[in-house]
């Protein structure tokens, strides 16, 4: 074996190693993070053969993208989300796997143990949802969260209840419903701690994900014609 494939397998082997270890530490991230994490993985053991293992580095960083686009249309989006929600509370950012999200506290959102929208936040979803329906490529993902007061038996459904109406309501206004997820996490994931009431506060919110997917190309080669007659080569 020359000096180039001992190299090259050296790469690998560190790649997947790098990418185990990822994995192995996700269990107590968000999805979010978990997503972004395991893109990186699998990007440097597709970068580690590249390049004499120079690739992994490359690959990490393409791999934590997850398959995300910020394009002028995500940060005009995002130009437009801020202006929209300045002094409400709400905070606009984007996420390292390039999605822009949406922190809407409960005072925006809804009120105490109710999963109907709050007047506040219509015309923040209403600036959210224009334009989307004609935008290819675009995914939504809600996700709703309550305090830990309560248990899971009231909180998760509660939670779920209160994301699949911000689901309806963006799509009565022309998202695809085929392009909107979502999902209820109860009072996993705190942001803040319950044991007070300003924590608890926080941690009644939901969070909306605005996801671009970069345009795929194919790279791979036509397939063979093989109905051309034995020992001519086909036209």
């Amino acid at each position: 074996m020359n000096a180039s494939s001992i190299r090259t397998s050296r790469a690998a082997v560190a790649a997947v190693t790098a990418s185990a270890l990822l994995l192995a530490g996700c269990a107590n991230m968000s999805e979010t993070q978990r997503n972004s994490a395991i893109g990186a993985g699998v990007g440097a053991v597709a970068g580690g053969l590249i390049g004499d293992g120079k690739g992994a580095v490359i690959g990490a960083g393409v791999g934590a993208l997850g398959g995300y686009a910020w394009s002028r249309y995500m940060e005009n989006k995002r130009t437009q989300m801020q202006q929209a929600t300045a002094g409400t509370g709400v905070q606009v950012t984007q996420t390292p796997d390039n999605q822009l999200k949406l922190n809407i506290p409960n005072d925006v959102s809804f009120a105490t143990n109710s999963a109907a929208i709050e007047p506040r936040l219509r015309p923040i979803l209403d600036q959210f949802a224009q334009g989307l329906g004609q935008q290819p490529g675009m995914e939504v993902n809600i996700v709703g969260y309550t305090d830990s007061t309560g248990n899971d038996a009231i909180n998760n459904p509660l939670s779920l209840a209160r994301a699949n109406s911000v689901r309806d309501y963006l799509s009565a206004r022309g998202v695809p419903a085929r392009t909107i997820r979502t999902e209820g996490r109860g009072s996993h994931e705190p942001i803040a701690s319950n044991a007070t009431e300003a924590g608890r506060a926080q941690n009644r919110r939901v969070e909306i994900y605005l996801g671009e997917r970069a345009a795929q190309t194919s790279s791979a080669a036509p397939a063979p014609t093989y109905n051309a007659p034995v020992g001519r080569p086909a036209r």
